[in-house]
């Protein structure tokens, strides 16, 4: 779900993403201004913001802060502020609004607290514009709940007073194992992490601390590779991509060709093409073909 907005050359997007089927929203926002000025106003949620382009001159605090490329940006909920450009050639970031119990889970002693609302943190900034950038375009609810949760833990632990709650998980495996076959059985609507999560007597946190521990990529990207080997056999067995996509819990062929192309490296149709046999008289028809291509040529 997303909404434009365009005046002049100044651009937003607001997308929606909710955090796993029966899961909270979360909103993004990708904006690039020229002049424009925000009002003094606080958010009920976290402000958490990556800059991509010129610099913003944030009122923070009694103080300002002032952007530049790859910084981050954290807004306590109720934290009066403004914004608006700092140079001439404008600014331009990418947003999201945090509840506040979404920045609680992997750390102890309740809600963080960050002195400082402006971050140097290349690596993580890299990660948050990448999830936000995908996600604004397709807000699919497991990549939601399995990537920005993990990245929000990831900015609480190495930047708040937070402390941080253990690494390891018990029975890690035994965990990762038990999605593992929970996400193959409901592969069309596979439960949320959430639910996972309770089911297993353990927060959102562990879940994904020991998933990823034990397989090495989140419970979304190994859905994802499960379904593109579930497609693999279908295709294979002569189904469209329109049909496959669908058979196996993708959006549409785009989103499945988006994830074919990503493990596998060609398209479903390319793939579908290369395995299947040629339909009768396809062979004898080219044979044909390259006999009068030589022939007319003198070759």
């Amino acid at each position: 779900m997303g909404t434009t907005g365009h005046s002049g050359k100044e651009e937003t997007r607001w997308t929606r993403a909710v955090l796993g089927r029966d899961g909270r929203p979360l909103d993004l926002l990708t904006a690039r201004f020229d002049q424009h000025r925000y009002a003094p106003h606080t958010h009920d949620e976290f402000t958490i913001g990556v800059s991509v382009g010129g610099s913003e001159l944030i009122g923070y605090r009694g103080g300002h802060l002032r952007t530049g490329p790859g910084s981050i940006v954290v807004l306590a909920p109720g934290e009066m502020h403004t914004g608006g450009p700092a140079a001439c050639d404008g600014y331009a970031y990418r947003a999201l609004y945090a509840e506040p119990s979404l920045l609680t889970e992997g750390a102890r002693g309740g809600l963080p607290h960050f002195r400082e609302g402006l971050l140097d943190d290349p690596e993580l900034a890299a990660a948050l514009r990448a999830a936000h950038t995908e996600l604004s375009v397709r807000p699919d609810p497991l990549e939601a709940e399995s990537r920005l949760p993990w990245l929000l833990a990831a900015l609480t632990r190495r930047h708040s007073t937070a402390r941080p709650d253990r690494d390891e998980v018990p029975g890690a495996a035994r965990i990762a194992e038990a999605v593992r076959d929970r996400l193959a059985d409901e592969l069309q609507d596979p439960p949320s992490l959430a639910c996972l999560a309770t089911d297993l007597g353990l927060s959102r946190y562990q879940l994904l601390r020991a998933f990823r521990t034990t397989t090495g990529i989140p419970p979304y990207a190994w859905l994802a590779q499960h379904r593109v080997n579930r497609a693999r056999r279908l295709l294979e067995s002569g189904l469209r991509p329109a049909e496959v996509a669908t058979l196996v819990g993708f959006a549409d062929q785009a989103h499945l060709t988006r994830w074919f192309r990503r493990v596998l490296g060609v398209t479903p149709a390319a793939y579908r093409a290369s395995v299947l046999p040629p339909p009768p008289g396809a062979r004898q028809r080219a044979t044909g073909a390259q006999q009068r291509s030589r022939r007319a040529t003198g070759r």
